[in-house]
């Protein structure tokens, strides 16, 4: 499966989560440690999902843009 992560950089390090999972998010010191971390806070949220919650996972579409205002 594929999902949409969005990495996000601060003061203390990277941010990342995932916005198909709610509440899969993480962090690490450098852009590999929290590529590493939210595939395996992915894989660990994916194994407390039910049967049917997996399937529409697999359904769901989630795009993105860019809007300039």
């Amino acid at each position: 499966m594929r999902f949409l992560v969005i990495l996000e950089k601060d003061e203390d390090g990277y941010y990342g989560y995932c916005p198909e999972l709610p509440g899969c998010h993480t962090q690490g010191e450098s852009l590999e440690e929290v590529i590493k971390n939210i595939k395996e806070a992915i894989e660990l949220y994916l194994e407390t999902l039910e049967p049917e919650e997996l399937e529409s996972l697999k359904n769901k579409q989630v795009l993105s843009t860019f809007v300039e205002v």
